[in-house]
């Protein structure tokens, strides 16, 4: 089936399975899954339903320069897919938010018990629209607008902080830190940076006893706390966060990499835990504060998180209506809906989000991007598929910014 065929299928199942929406009808909800290959299985969340049919607009294959969009009173999303491309070589974009860089991982061995996962990014150039390979990072977070990139060096954790322009590929500039850090993330306006301080390197792998493979250690954390950075100006402040009491409290321990984000409206920090209760929330200076409303659905392992208008959370693998489902909870209430999708990733606007989600032939790990939507049972291809196999150059992992 070609594109066209399939966006014309896409269409007519949605314009026969949505009846209208009645006048005041609000409630959306939506459920997205996510799973993790590296030894945990991880759920994952999704999007909002919603009152008005969603109409998707599939740019050609040739150009994918500009989106086409339908005519007519209707919400609508446009894409730009690329179905035949795995790993991606041009801009893969669906509403507000573009695959704006991937890396493969790999593991590089140091001595005969210590080793590193160490990743290699692909990152989109806003002139050419196209995928290059750019080593030098060991870690890359990508600004809303897709021009600028906060980038990490290699041997984390390190003193500085670079700010790369995409489309040059040179850093303009560094930022030094007093305190090393392996992780970086910019917040929702793209004005901050909020980057995770650690004593080692939280990519480091160790040989544990009866198994062959190389594992993340588990010990008490080696995180020290987070950097508040002000992008404009370089200003930045430092709070330090104690992880647990002692090594018999288990909130002492984390995963070896469990960094720091800002929240939904950039206002606090939050971050994950595999213990009770998964998610700990913190003000600018380091003190721990209650959930707000909004993020108290949230899921540290789900990347989708919530939705751009707040009222939506993405959830946990359901699995229930599909094989591969979601759920996505209301904000305010927890009620729950599946929608389409293995693993949700970003909201693509407030009724639609990318997921990774798998083909017929059933296997959980051979996935490929797809646009999953509020109310609907079927999705839009976005990528080919990637491979099963970790630590391949197939087996691509995705960084959404909004575009």
């Amino acid at each position: 089936m070609n594109v066209d065929e399939l966006v014309r299928d896409a269409l007519r199942d949605q314009a026969e399975g949505q009846p209208p929406a009645a006048p005041g009808f609000a409630e959306r909800v939506l459920a997205v899954r996510r799973r993790r290959r590296s030894r945990r299985i991880a759920s994952v969340a999704a999007a909002a339903a919603a009152v008005i049919a969603v109409a998707v607009a599939v740019p050609g294959l040739d150009s994918g320069e500009r989106d086409a969009r339908p005519s007519g009173g209707i919400e609508q999303t446009a894409i730009t897919p690329r179905p035949d491309q795995s790993p991606p070589r041009d801009i893969i974009a669906a509403g507000r938010v573009a695959l704006a860089a991937y890396y493969t991982t790999r593991t590089v061995e140091q001595s005969a018990d210590r080793a590193v996962s160490e990743r290699t990014y692909w990152l989109l150039d806003p002139g050419t629209k196209k995928y290059a390979k750019d080593d030098r990072w060991s870690y890359v977070a990508i600004a809303p607008g897709l021009r600028t990139a906060a980038v990490l060096e290699r041997n984390l954790p390190v003193p500085r902080i670079g700010l790369l322009d995409l489309e040059s590929g040179q850093v303009k500039r560094w930022i030094p830190v007093d305190r090393p850090v392996a992780g970086v993330e910019f917040s929702p306006d793209g004005r901050k940076l909020i980057a995770t301080s650690y004593s080692e390197n939280p990519d480091r792998r160790v040989k544990i006893e009866g198994s062959e493979d190389w594992d993340a250690p588990f010990t008490e954390s080696d995180r020290t706390g987070f950097h508040v950075i002000d992008v404009a100006s370089g200003s930045s402040s430092w709070a330090g966060v104690k992880v647990g009491g002692d090594a018999n409290d288990p909130t002492a321990f984390l995963n070896s990499r469990q960094d720091f984000a800002f929240t939904h409206d950039g206002r606090l920090v939050w971050s994950g835990m595999p213990t009770d209760p998964g998610e700990k929330f913190y003000d600018l200076s380091g003190k721990e504060v209650p959930a707000p409303a909004v993020e108290r659905y949230r899921d540290w392992f789900v990347d989708a998180g919530v939705s751009p208008d707040g009222r939506l959370v993405a959830g946990q693998f359901a699995g229930r209506k599909w094989k591969t489902s979601s759920y996505v909870l209301d904000g305010r209430t927890g009620e729950k809906r599946e929608v389409r999708g293995q693993q949700l990733l970003a909201w693509a606007d407030g009724n639609s989000l990318v997921a990774w989600d798998i083909g017929p032939d059933g296997n959980e790990y051979h996935q490929r991007l797809v646009l999953v939507t509020l109310g609907r049972a079927k999705t839009v291809p976005l990528s080919g598929f990637r491979s099963p196999k970790d630590n391949t150059e197939g087996r691509w992992e995705p960084v959404f910014a909004v575009r």
